[in-house]
């Protein structure tokens, strides 16, 4: 199940979409950190369940199983997870003004899902809004979401010709990536001081441009050879990102101003201690 994050009011929430059951589960130590501000919800959490366990003799760990999402650290990390009926008995555990706006929350979460499954354009709608009401221009929503639609058109290909989802997706992604970048993706995560956050949704309109040329590309010259498994589809990959990479090296020559930055849009006060990355 892919890892994605909704947001009450300013915390983040990570969940996954379990589709075989049509279930979202949402991490229960970020929705604690949301009702109750505390400076370690996850102690916090230990606390409460014992708490129950004496008051009522209930067991909220029953209500619960376990899923490695990103951490603070980066790191995929086990922790509890509970669909949204469940979380409503968690959530009457906590004392919080907080309670009843964050019950409205998970039904409306539940719902949007429902609706995007019958149309997928409100997912796309939703995803502006969202980069909206995080400061972003409209030229750069546009490009982010063609850039979007360029990776899942390859990714489409990947899957029809031997790749599976998961590690070879990111093994090739990171080929591209350090091909046309001339870093690897977890180094360009690190220049801009990103933890558990989607890349793209960090980089600038330039980055943005390039690493949707580098996929396009690389598309294009694995349907003209007809790649198929990894082999074949790693050495498409490095020549879709040597295109890119060429044309980053003429922009940067002309401009003398670098494509690969370390710019992002996280608040003042969440940035990570920053690593230097070299590229050529």
């Amino acid at each position: 199940m892919a890892v994605q994050s909704a947001f009450f009011e300013s915390h983040e929430i990570r969940r996954a979409y379990d589709e075989d059951t049509e279930t979202w589960w949402f991490s229960v130590i970020d929705i604690v950190q949301a009702l109750t501000d505390s400076a370690n919800a996850r102690d916090y959490w230990f606390k409460m369940k014992q708490r129950v366990r004496q008051e009522d003799g209930a067991e909220l760990s029953t209500l619960c199983r376990q899923l490695k999402m990103p951490a603070a650290d980066g790191k995929q990390r086990l922790t509890d997870v509970a669909t949204a009926q469940s979380l409503l008995r968690i959530v009457q555990s906590i004392p919080s003004p907080k309670a009843e706006p964050i019950k409205r929350w998970l039904a409306k979460v539940g719902y949007e899902r429902m609706q995007e499954m019958g149309d997928p354009g409100r997912a796309l709608d939703r995803a502006r809004e969202t980069w909206r009401q995080h400061g972003r221009s409209e030229k750069w929503i546009q490009q982010r979401m063609t850039g979007q639609e360029t990776r899942n058109k390859l990714t489409d290909y990947w899957a029809n010709h031997d790749i599976k989802q998961g590690e070879e997706f990111a093994i090739l992604t990171n080929i591209i990536h350090q091909e046309w970048s001339g870093v690897s993706v977890k180094a360009h995560k690190n220049l801009k001081g990103l933890q558990d956050h989607n890349l793209r949704d960090h980089m600038s309109e330039a980055e943005l441009i390039f690493t949707a040329l580098d996929e396009l590309s690389t598309r294009q010259i694995a349907e003209t050879d007809e790649a198929t498994g990894m082999a074949e589809n790693a050495e498409a990959a490095t020549k879709g990102g040597a295109i890119a990479k060429q044309a980053r090296k003429a922009l940067e020559a002309k401009t003398g101003k670098p494509v690969v930055t370390g710019d992002n849009f996280l608040p003042p006060g969440k940035v990570a201690p920053r690593k230097v990355a070299k590229k050529p």
